[in-house]
């Protein structure tokens, strides 16, 4: 709540309806999916009633793999906010992409593994202007996995921020994901948490930050798109632990 200086008035902040929980729209990528398996699953259930509920079923899967639902994002300055729902799937420090001309200096990495039941729309983890674009055709093995930002499909992002420090993120392909969706081109300019595109079926985000950054978050912590902050640039906090409990 916001505080009127010199009066006892409250102003409530702009927030979530209950109706925005319930009823959450789905991505325009995917009506086309629903409606090839609700295609399916009539032609399944004309042959053989169980095989329609079963398509019935993958049809309700498909419109919520496909779900955009909105995200309430920090927005104080020098906040990293996840760009994927998922899990931390590791933490580390390697150098950049190349492709992004940000330099050999070793920088921590933040990954982030999106399962098939995760929403799979992706949100800008800082504001900034898009700098560079960089896309590498590549194999699809198992995103989770250290050696797929090397090998898997990717869009390699770079964003320079309003103080001039750049932050990449990269979306990767998955053992499934056959698809990478990027919706901004160099020279747009994006806020935090604001959607920059999609990876169908299964996947990973890996988000860059600039050299002596920590993370704030611990591998096989959960993140929630454009609402979980990674690092705060701003903070001298030491890397954060975790453990299960």
């Amino acid at each position: 709540m916001k505080y009127v200086t010199g009066t006892r008035f409250f102003v409530q902040p702009k927030t979530l309806s209950m109706a925005s929980y319930i009823l959450v729209r789905i991505h325009k990528e995917g009506w086309p999916f629903v409606a090839l398996f609700a295609l399916a699953a009539v032609l399944l259930g004309l042959l053989w009633g169980p095989l329609g509920w079963l398509g019935g079923a993958a049809t309700l899967w498909c419109a919520y793999f496909f779900r955009d639902p909105d995200r309430v994002t920090p927005t104080r300055p020098g906040l990293v906010i996840s760009p994927a729902d998922g899990v931390v799937c590791a933490v580390d420090q390697v150098p950049a992409p190349p492709e992004l001309e940000m330099g050999d200096e070793p920088r921590t990495r933040v990954c982030v593994f999106m399962s098939v039941f995760d929403v799979h729309i992706n949100r800008s983890p800082v504001p900034g202007r898009v700098v560079k674009l960089a896309y590498h055709a590549g194999r699809f093995v198992n995103a989770a996995l250290d050696k797929a930002a090397l090998e898997n499909e990717r869009m390699a992002l770079r964003v320079d921020m309003e103080d001039g420090r750049p932050v990449a993120f990269v979306q990767i392909a998955g053992l499934v994901a056959r698809r990478i969706k990027c919706d901004v081109s160099e020279g747009f300019t994006l806020k935090a948490g604001e959607r920059f595109g999609l990876i169908r079926f299964g996947s990973r985000v890996d988000v860059y930050l600039p050299p002596g950054a920590h993370s704030l978050v611990a591998p096989g912590q959960r993140c929630i798109a454009g609402e979980t902050v990674l690092a705060d640039l701003d903070s001298v906090e030491p890397v954060r632990a975790g453990e299960v409990r």
